[in-house]
């Protein structure tokens, strides 16, 4: 019954490369019983799972990897696949795509309920939510959010150096010392640009001069399959969808006026706001709210940027003006970061620091007096007192 997954699993596991392997490996707790990573699509979750299998299992009948996409199932069952591996001494299945699976919610919670002796790790879009699944996997499964390259990652898989990751804290205490030995080991600017424009998603290894035609076909896929199986959005309405993301595309970063954009993409003001905050989950676009205020369907956003710069590039290479640029990749960086619109800044870190974005003649005004005021400036190698290098904000993960 599972000899053809086993057997697409063993093609898949000798092709299978460990030379680059995420730091993202580190960070996840493998001995929970249940795993579960999700992210956007494009930024490497298949790759990771079948190194993991690779680093840990030989290829034999204890781990099976599978996507549920496979057509496999459309005539089985996953709980009938836990089933029969788990009586032929299987201990780990790795499951990719769960999102394709109509009904993946509730039997995985079956399989943990019912097979106690078994591992799982499963993959999904960053549209999974375990708290919105009809199942109650939240107190289950652990979940982790994988992100695109950061811009130190994207300096080790293009082979041009290693390099440690800085701690936010130590970054706005002591920015000095970190620039000058990555200075030391590389010119950080002169890779910059190609990290920009190619370097949040690792398929841009497989092929460059296709790279931003593969991303748009990524995109594709996220609003006419990933947005609508999730969110059940009628086919009629993709359209809109699209239409928003182009709007968004050629304004960003910008404080939306959501009148007036619901004037133009012609979409209701609720169905907006939900609109925006799938395209939110799905990374293609990041929301920054005032201080104090959290992001959900109903409250309006202060600022609207792209998810990350290669989507700019991709999207709208017309609109690439240094100054979206900057301030996209900054708070692409602190995706893990409590980031903020500020009032009297450009940005506000973790509830603390007031950050103003520009170039190397960015002046001091905006945010003078202010005790965790700082300038993060492009296009300098090393900074000074409250002035930091920009490209040093990619060294965060």
């Amino acid at each position: 019954m599972m000899e053809i997954l086993f057997q697409r699993y063993y093609e898949k596991y000798s092709q299978t490369s460990l030379r680059m392997v995420r730091d993202f490996m580190q960070s996840v707790d493998w001995s929970n019983r249940f795993v579960g990573i999700r992210g956007c699509r494009g930024v490497g979750k298949t790759t990771l799972l079948l190194q993991y299998l690779k680093q840990n299992y030989k290829p034999d009948h204890r781990a099976l990897y599978t996507s549920l996409d496979h057509l496999w199932f459309s005539d089985h069952s996953l709980y009938d696949l836990a089933y029969e591996f788990r009586i032929k001494g299987g201990e780990l299945l790795a499951l990719d795509e769960v999102h394709r699976y109509p009904r993946w919610a509730v039997e995985l919670k079956n399989i943990y309920d019912d097979f106690p002796e078994l591992k799982v790790i499963f993959t999904g879009s960053s549209l999974l939510h375990l708290t919105k699944a009809k199942a109650d996997l939240s107190r289950r499964a652990v979940m982790y959010e994988m992100p695109g390259l950061s811009f130190r990652e994207f300096l080790r898989f293009d082979q041009i150096a290693t390099l440690p990751v800085i701690q936010i804290e130590d970054l706005f205490c002591n920015h000095i010392e970190p620039a000058l030995e990555i200075n030391r080991a590389i010119k950080p600017l002169q890779h910059f640009k190609k990290y920009l424009q190619y370097g949040y998603y690792p398929f841009y290894l497989e092929n460059l001069k296709s790279f931003h035609q593969k991303l748009h076909e990524t995109i594709q896929v996220t609003l006419e399959v990933d947005i609508p199986q999730f969110e059940s959005i009628p086919t009629s309405h993709i359209i809109l969808l699209k239409r928003l993301l182009q709007v968004i595309s050629g304004s960003v970063p910008f404080k939306p006026n959501m009148n007036a954009i619901s004037q133009r993409t012609g979409i209701s003001l609720n169905t907006l706001k939900k609109y925006l905050n799938f395209l939110s989950e799905a990374g293609l676009v990041t929301r920054l709210m005032p201080p104090g205020k959290g992001i959900n369907d109903l409250n309006k956003p202060e600022k609207v940027f792209l998810g990350n710069t290669n989507l700019m590039y991709s999207l709208a290479p017309e609109n690439t003006e240094m100054g979206n640029i900057r301030e996209t990749f900054f708070v692409s960086q602190l995706y893990n970061q409590n980031v903020h619109a500020a009032p009297r800044a450009d940005f506000q870190v973790n509830g603390k620091y007031l950050v103003e974005i520009g170039g190397k003649n960015k002046a001091q005004h905006q945010i003078q007096g202010q005790p965790n005021g700082f300038i993060i400036k492009d296009q300098i190698e090393t900074g000074y007192d409250n002035v930091i290098p920009l490209w040093l904000f990619g060294f965060l993960f």
